[in-house]
């Protein structure tokens, strides 16, 4: 494990570090993130500045942030008491589906969030963004962590969230079964999994019924696996298919997944996984670091850690796991209050608003001076110094390619054949192509 800083905060050498020693995290970021393939955006202007009033909705997918950003918005309108504050708050398949259609009116979400990837991407390409290139919120921010939101040479929005989506473990569970270490290679994860399945619990609790969390796995089990680290976006290029043998591999590792997931994992939706990772059912939840605050809530009380499947022998694994930058805060280029929406983001760009969010969420975070006091947040610290994938899910820009490859990996645990399952995604991404 890598020592926790004695300073509560990161310095900017660790985010970097973060992006990866050889600098390939931030090379993918930039040659393959949001900014890569996604069209012109157009001149959109910058906010409109000024005194903030009037009444405000902050729109986002995070239901369990609720009560910390109720928090946040009193501390807010305290502030400045001519500002209403409102939350508009759905689910994130929901969000992800049909929030660009909501937000272009400018009736809802004056200040709001997007996922990186396509949906960044999309609100970018439809000049739903103001642009906040020059802004001087963005010297609150580690700059290599500003990316996510940034598209053609303008910073559109403003990456919140350091997220890691690998699974979390119930640190209690492992030392139970003998595991004094995470496994450095795949032989070492089926070990373990069986290792775990002798303790007589589910060894990974995977919603398979849900998109957005499904596919979370997705980003370790082909991080080490790919040839190359921009590899979804080769294969919505077409310059990588799903039927090559690195991903014919993946694919049959998920196979080899099937005897530990719980039954019917293909039909089980986020809740119910969650369920049995908060109540000592499960060993590990294959989500993220994201559902810390989540599982706390339905009543853990163990020690909890994340590991990634490393799927490769130990000499050929590059990265040790994934993250995410995301959660990218905008304003509303439709919005009649936008001096308020930006008001809003400055001061959530605050350290001490930041550590508010961070340590009520346990979520880390991109702004510089954040302080740390969540215990689950310390434990995952560590994290932010290894290296780390920028998570390659979140590569595509066509939603429905990724859904399709992604789709291919629940096929194979469900039952299909791997070339089968393959076949089936190369065509999908053949005619959205």
């Amino acid at each position: 494990m890598a020592p926790h800083h004695s300073h509560p905060s990161f310095n900017r050498r660790d985010m970097l570090r973060l992006l990866g020693l050889s600098g390939l995290a931030a090379t993918t970021a930039a040659c393959a993130g949001p900014g890569s393939d996604g069209g012109g955006s157009g001149g959109s202007k910058a906010a409109q500045t000024g005194k903030p009033t009037g009444e405000f909705s902050f729109a986002h997918w995070r239901g369990e942030d609720r009560q910390a950003f109720d928090e946040l918005m009193a501390r807010f309108t305290a502030k400045y008491p001519e500002v209403k504050a409102s939350q508009d708050i759905a689910p994130s398949n929901d969000y992800n589906a049909q929030a660009l259609q909501r937000l272009r009116g400018g009736n809802v979400g004056d200040a709001f969030a997007t996922f990186r990837g396509s949906q960044f991407a999309n609100f970018a390409k439809a000049q739903v963004y103001t642009n906040l290139s020059g802004s001087s919120v963005l010297n609150r921010f580690e700059p290599g962590l500003l990316q996510a939101g940034a598209q053609d040479g303008k910073q559109y929005g403003l990456p919140y969230q350091v997220v890691f989506p690998m699974p979390l473990y119930n640190a209690d569970i492992f030392e139970k079964a003998g595991v004094t270490a995470p496994p450095a290679d795949w032989d070492g994860f089926l070990a373990l999994c069986e290792k775990l399945k002798g303790q007589g619990v589910v060894p990974l609790a995977w919603p398979g019924a849900e998109a957005g969390n499904s596919g979370q796995l997705f980003n370790s089990m082909v991080a080490n696996n790919a040839p190359s680290d921009d590899m979804c976006a080769k294969i919505e290029k077409g310059e990588a298919k799903c039927t090559d043998d690195w991903f014919l591999q993946t694919l049959n590792q998920y196979v080899q997944l099937r005897p530990y997931f719980q039954p019917n994992a293909t039909g089980t939706a986020v809740e119910p996984a969650q369920q049995l990772f908060a109540t000592g059912r499960a060993a590990m939840l294959a989500t993220g670091s994201y559902h810390l605050a989540a599982v706390r809530k339905l009543g853990a009380k163990f020690p909890m850690d994340i590991i990634s499947p490393i799927t490769t022998s130990k000499d050929k694994a590059r990265h040790e796991g994934v993250y995410n930058a995301t959660f990218i805060l905008g304003v509303n280029a439709k919005s009649d209050v936008q001096p308020a929406a930006s008001a809003w983001l400055e001061f959530l760009s605050d350290p001490a608003n930041a550590s508010v969010y961070a340590n009520a969420t346990a979520q880390h975070l991109t702004v510089k001076g954040v302080e740390y006091t969540n215990a689950d947040l310390k434990a995952i610290q560590p994290w932010l110094t290894r290296k780390t994938l920028l998570a390659p899910r979140f590569q595509f820009l066509d939603l429905d390619i990724r859904n399709a490859v992604e789709a291919a990996c629940v096929k194979v645990v469900g039952g299909a054949a791997p070339q089968q399952a393959a076949e089936e995604a190369q065509r999908i991404v053949d005619q959205r192509r």
